[in-house]
């Protein structure tokens, strides 16, 4: 990106329910003199978003442009250094973004957690952004930030201790959040594609569906992203991880894009840990059930008209208070070629998928605009542990997440 550009940082999508919460963690926190815009379709709504930030972000330029609007979309890629974007469904309005971003040599951040959208991006655009030096990263917020730099952190821990390659490594997640009306319609929009097309079912069955190189993979199976509810010898019932079936594939691809770094037999499943005792069990019961209805009924045209009327509409989540109560939790277990064993801990405070998700998508694109100089030289299509590894790592870190890796003692002998 040789030629100079008008703004640092555009939040894409600023109106929006996250888009604001991530507008709002900047004017809090990115430097003075950054150069930050915010961008959207509405300059009403934008104006409106503006007027609830911080008195700080008061004089921030406000940018129009439609995600259907192709010359807008460059222009705004065009004009900016980083852009990151909360306009979703993305399989529905993101690829005319990356598109821009890929033209332009604009660095890209977003929060996708759809296979699809995911898949065709790289596909696509992953050649013309390493060939103007742009760094596009999916997934920077709770879907797959948590996930992919703890695997990513165990890897480092193993290598330095001398303790070989990564072998099975599980991720069990515990959490307090609510769902927003995007997410919702982000999972429809992804049975809608499968069922104009029966052909994509394949693809998001494919536990390497993000692969650089499908051929190059390790022909070992791979955990299930559905496992049935089940009980560990401490007494903790697990059950499926709504969000296992993407960030398994994040994970997968970081390892392929680092040339099996992490290790050619790697094993990475993830589930949702629900408690001990009878408790544990019926919560299990429950969001095994719960995750099956949700599948049928996006498939079903009859129910997925309930589905609609009762599941949050596009933008709408958790109140303030909502969000400030929330948290979550991922303990991440790793084996080792070695047979010595790891664990990788990632917290924090608030929502995971809306207050903990802005500040992950917030540091993102703090460092892609500040940070250049000291992340891996890559660029194209990458991950959050490939194109920004460890110095996000420090940033959310500093911003109050936590992310610590252990060594585990190993176990007594009988």
């Amino acid at each position: 990106m040789t030629q100079p550009r008008e703004h640092d940082l555009v939040v894409y999508g600023a109106s929006g329910y996250v888009g604001a919460l991530v507008a709002g963690h900047l004017a809090e926190h990115a430097p003075d003199g950054l150069r930050i815009g915010l961008a959207g379709r509405s300059l009403e709504r934008l104006t409106a978003t503006r007027r609830q930030l911080p008195e700080r972000a008061g004089d921030w330029p406000l940018l129009l442009a439609d995600s259907a609007d192709e010359r807008a979309l460059a222009a705004l890629a065009g004009g900016t250094r980083v852009l990151i974007t909360t306009v979703g469904p993305y399989l529905r309005y993101g690829m005319g973004v990356v598109q821009a971003c890929a033209r332009a040599g604009t660095h890209y951040a977003d929060l996708t957690g759809e296979l699809l959208f995911h898949r065709e991006a790289i596909d696509r655009f992953d050649g013309p952004a390493r060939d103007r030096g742009a760094r596009i990263v999916h997934s920077c917020g709770y879907d797959s930030i948590p996930s992919d730099l703890g695997v990513l952190m165990l890897h480092e821990r193993a290598a330095a201790d001398g303790a070989g390659g990564l072998t099975d490594v599980g991720l069990t997640a515990t959490a307090r959040g609510g769902l927003s009306g995007g997410t919702i319609d982000s999972m429809r929009a992804q049975f809608e594609a499968v069922q104009q097309d029966p052909a994509r079912s394949r693809l998001l069955r494919d536990p390497f569906g993000l692969s650089p190189d499908r051929a190059a993979e390790p022909t070992g199976r791979q955990p299930s992203s559905a496992p049935r509810p089940g009980r560990r010898p401490d007494g903790t019932w697990t059950a499926p991880f709504v969000m296992a079936s993407y960030n398994t594939r994040i994970v997968r691809r970081s390892n392929a894009l680092l040339d099996f770094g992490y290790g050619r037999d790697l094993r990475y499943g993830e589930v949702m840990g629900m408690g001990a005792g009878p408790g544990g069990a019926v919560a299990a019961a429950g969001m095994t059930a719960v995750l099956t209805g949700l599948a049928v009924g996006f498939r079903v045209a009859p129910l997925r008209a309930v589905l609609d009327r009762v599941l949050p509409r596009p933008g709408r989540g958790p109140s303030a208070r909502s969000r400030a109560r929330g948290w979550f939790r991922m303990d991440i277990d790793a084996g080792t070629d070695s047979g010595r064993r790891f664990r990788a801990t990632v917290s924090g405070r608030g929502d995971p998928g809306y207050a903990a998700t802005a500040v992950m998508l917030g540091q993102s694109g703090l460092c892609l605009a500040l940070d250049g100089e000291r992340l891996p030289e890559r660029y194209g299509s990458l991950t959050p542990a490939v194109g920004l590894g460890g110095v996000l790592v420090d940033r959310l870190r500093a911003a109050g997440h936590g992310y610590d890796v252990t060594r585990l003692a190993p176990p007594v002998s009988a």
